[in-house]
């Protein structure tokens, strides 16, 4: 799974692979003077969403199949294997799940499978002054798990983010109160890391138009919460305040898979072939 340069591959339209730099990678060390970066290609990627969708699935064994398992915030394994695996590779998680993985760490900061952990936020939460509440945390925790493998996303390569999102969707993101997702991260940063990405539990971005979809919980791991189609809406229509806008992130996703080796399952679906005039979308890391 990991390489033995700081060198990173992603794939453009006629095949070639491109080098890009890993120093976007922080290592949050205990010692704050010191900086690792991280290093790590996957020839094949299973990105496990945290959608309802994946309940009763029985996706589980073929999950587990592939080389490396990508997972976002606090989603769990354990009670669920059936349907999204046991095996983790790596775990997206945003600034604002980690109090719930804190209180979970005995199930998902498992360190025996050597899983790497990707911390995102704002830079007032990833300091290093002593005010950053994500980074006093990883420094602690490396304390009491000096064998955890936790990574922040550096600031600069945060601007990278948004400057991305608006390069997709021509919308800038503070101007149109959005608030990228933690699914948003993770697909850009699979695709920096997997030469071929198959996404478990991810909708179509029409999904939630058609009057018979059926209804499913926003997170497989909470059966009686919220219906997805409702967060997805009520997210992607809200103009007071910060947003989530899944669909808009969708609709990015269906393109890139157009271009890139990404595949859809649990529902399983393939983007419709780009008309004859579609502009060259292909992401730039």
């Amino acid at each position: 799974m990991q390489g033995t340069r700081c060198v990173q591959f992603s794939v453009n339209r006629k095949g070639t692979r491109l080098r890009v730099s890993c120093h976007f990678l922080l290592h949050c060390s205990a010692l704050a003077s010191t900086s690792i970066f991280l290093i790590m290609h996957c020839r094949d990627c299973a990105l496990v969403t945290s959608s309802g969708h994946l309940l009763h699935s029985q996706q589980g064994p073929q999950i587990d199949q592939t080389e490396c398992v990508i997972r976002m915030n606090d989603a769990p394994t354990r009670g669920y294997s059936g349907d999204v695996g046991n095996r983790t590779s790596l775990r997206v998680i945003a600034h604002s799940s980690i109090q719930r993985i804190l209180r979970n760490r005995h199930d998902l900061l498992n360190v025996s499978q050597g899983t790497v952990f990707l911390f995102w936020g704002p830079s007032s939460y990833m300091r290093r002054d002593g005010k950053g509440q994500v980074f006093n945390n990883l420094q602690l925790l490396s304390q009491v798990l000096p064998r955890l493998k936790a990574f922040m996303i550096t600031r600069h390569k945060m601007l990278h983010f948004d400057e991305l999102f608006k390069r997709e969707t021509g919308k800038d993101r503070k101007i149109s109160n959005t608030w990228l997702s933690t699914g948003w991260f993770t697909m850009t940063i699979a695709l920096e890391l997997c030469d071929r990405i198959d996404v478990y539990g991810m909708v179509p971005p029409d999904f939630c138009r058609d009057p018979n979809h059926p209804s499913v919980p926003y997170h497989y791991y909470e059966p009686f919460g919220p219906d997805e189609c409702t967060m997805y809406l009520s997210h992607e229509r809200g103009r007071k305040g910060s947003h989530h806008r899944f669909i808009t992130e969708k609709r990015v996703f269906k393109n890139w898979a157009r271009t890139f080796n990404i595949h859809f399952f649990q529902p399983e679906w393939k983007p419709e072939p780009p008309a004859m005039n579609h502009p060259d979308n292909k992401p730039v890391f």
